[in-house]
């Protein structure tokens, strides 16, 4: 019971704040192009009660990856509908790729001054799990980042290829829209897409931003998922 209170106390942060930004970013961006669904509907907030999936917050915090509830966009109210919906949803990714660098940021800090502070000081049980929750932090943002940005409706980078396609193809694609879900359900359990793909491009990602505190975001996740 101790070790599920201590992996909940490192992950509910990190997890709560991107996926509220990723859906806040949408609506904001949605909002200064001309759809103010989302501010009316009282979603532009860091609230995180406002946006949260009850079974989208326990799969993240049982399996580091889940989803809360998607902002509304009402694509009539755009200026330009097909090509700003592009922005709107490349704003959810963008908004995870800035939390990433972030976590990349504070771990390196928080690394350097663990390293600084000497053995037995009574600051280091306060340092250690903020550099668990910027690793924590660097992991999830980027497996959001990446996970959206897969071209299948109804992620967002489905929505983006619909922005981009030829009117007709565009169409095609919201057709499939409303199986996009079983789609992706059974490219990640029904293929190798995970283990070959998808997660050795997420541990390239994060290795590049943690740089030499690899290690750090390493023992992390062993410390959250399989201990």
């Amino acid at each position: 019971m101790e070790h599920i209170l201590l992996k909940i106390s490192i992950m509910l942060v990190p997890a709560l704040l991107a996926v509220t930004m990723h859906e806040v970013a949408h609506g904001f961006i949605a909002d200064k192009l001309g759809d103010p669904t989302a501010r009316l509907l009282g979603r532009l907030t860091l609230n995180p009660v406002k946006h949260l999936d009850p079974i989208g917050t326990i799969a993240l915090l049982v399996f580091g990856f889940g989803w809360a509830r998607p902002v509304p966009v009402n694509a009539n109210n755009l200026r330009r509908a097909q090509k700003d919906m592009i922005w709107v949803s490349l704003a959810g990714p963008g908004a995870n790729l800035f939390l990433a660098l972030f976590c990349a940021l504070l771990l390196r800090v928080v690394v350097s001054i663990a390293a600084a502070t000497p053995e037995g000081s009574q600051a280091l049980p306060m340092i250690e799990p903020v550099g668990l929750m910027a690793a924590f932090g660097l992991y999830i943002n980027v497996i959001l980042c990446l996970f959206n940005l897969l071209p299948i409706p109804p992620l967002d980078g489905g929505r983006v290829l619909m922005g981009i396609l030829p009117e007709s193809q565009s169409q095609l694609l919201r057709r499939i829209e409303p199986f996009g879900m079983l789609l992706i359900v059974f490219l990640i359990f029904g293929t190798s897409l995970w283990s070959k793909a998808f997660g050795p491009a997420v541990h390239h990602v994060v290795a590049m931003m943690a740089g030499s505190h690899m290690d750090v975001v390493e023992q992390t996740m062993r410390l959250l998922f399989y201990q």
